[in-house]
């Protein structure tokens, strides 16, 4: 056996019998949510709650999985990319790693000068317990359950979460969450970090999708990819996705990080579960609209992205695939103009309910 191989093999092994805060014998695997035609299906890893495949139909029936991911658990686990993944404690940037809450400052574990998607050992490198588990039926279901620990990353104080995925007719996914501190005031912001390519995972890129983000509003950054605090207007901006667009007529207008390619915030338009974004594959057919209760969504076009090996052996590359992360604003623990993002002992969970609806 290739010594990689053993690598991954003993890896999985220790994932098998690792134990969680509680003690409880954790173990990794796989589950299949499947509709009663079975043209409808998807699989999730407890590794990182994570969302490894979605299979739905395209105009003429053909079945295509349309999210990137691995072929198996040990590339999760060993690979540092975030396909499908759940990020959190606080998803998206911290600057500095710090913050002030009720008058005490403070310090996260960082990476650098920044903390992106809760610090390296986030949610999605961490074991989930799965609590209930409903493969078929009218709406197979499938819940995990996380406790993070007072101190972990740096954050402050217990919380207990919970991710449900689910299916329901005629081609739809939810997905909720929800967090409850347990002693301490604390901030939380989950995001799902699904690639999504409605070509299928394999199809190149998705330069001549159709994007339509219904957001008259976004937060711009500076250099560090840090919110300037300011919540811009759209209009006469290359960022102004309002009508369906061709992403590969503005990708080389916007940039983030240096890359060019959409990196940023929406400000959603409304407020409760409404729609976000509507994503369309003109050559399959294949339609994509979001919904969600989130006051912002991350717009990321796989601009990094490169001669990544994936599912099947194909090999990702630069703009294989759409990131539609709705989320609290990045950094809002660092600018009262944004919305909130702290829960507190004894006070109303945090929750954030995602629906993506299919089409062809």
């Amino acid at each position: 056996m290739a010594k990689a191989a053993v690598l991954h093999v003993a890896l999985l092994l220790c994932l098998a019998f690792a134990h969680g805060a509680d003690g409880a014998r954790k173990t990794v695997g796989v589950y299949e949510l499947k509709n009663k035609k079975g043209d409808f299906s998807i699989k999730v890893t407890n590794w990182g709650a994570t969302l490894m495949s979605v299979i739905v139909p395209d105009s003429k029936g053909n079945l295509t999985d349309v999210v990137l991911g691995y072929d198996t658990l040990a590339e999760y686990v060993d690979v540092s990319s975030a396909f499908g993944t759940v990020v959190g404690r606080v998803a998206n940037r911290i600057a500095n790693g710090s913050f002030v809450l009720d008058g005490k400052t403070i310090h996260l574990n960082k990476d650098g000068t920044t903390v992106l998607h809760g610090g390296h050992r986030g949610f999605n490198k961490v074991i989930w317990t799965v609590k209930e588990y409903v493969p078929g039926g009218d709406s197979p279901y499938i819940t995990l359950y996380y406790h993070s620990f007072d101190g972990e990353q740096g954050f402050p104080g217990d919380l207990d979460v919970y991710v449900t995925y689910q299916l329901s007719c005629p081609y739809q996914l939810s997905a909720r969450m929800n967090a409850t501190a347990l002693n301490k005031a604390t901030p939380a912001n989950l995001a799902n970090h699904a690639y999504w390519n409605l070509g299928g995972h394999g199809s190149g890129d998705v330069l001549g999708q159709l994007l339509q983000v219904f957001a008259s509003r976004y937060t711009p950054v500076d250099r560090s990819m840090i919110p300037t605090g300011e919540v811009a207007p759209v209009s006469g901006t290359p960022y102004d996705l309002r009508a369906p667009t061709p992403l590969g007529s503005r990708i080389k207008l916007v940039s983030g990080a240096g890359m060019a390619g959409f990196d940023i915030n929406y400000a959603v338009d409304g407020v409760g579960l409404r729609p976000v974004a509507r994503l369309v594959d003109p050559a399959s057919g294949r339609a994509l609209e979001l919904w969600a209760d989130q006051p912002g969504v991350q717009l990321y076009t796989s601009n990094w992205l490169s001669n990544v090996k994936g599912k099947g052996g194909v090999v990702y590359g630069q703009y294989g695939a759409v990131c539609l992360e709705t989320q609290g604003f990045p950094d809002a623990v660092n600018h009262p103009n944004f919305p909130s993002q702290i829960v507190r002992p004894g006070g109303a969970a945090y929750r954030h309910d995602m629906l993506f609806k299919f089409s062809f």
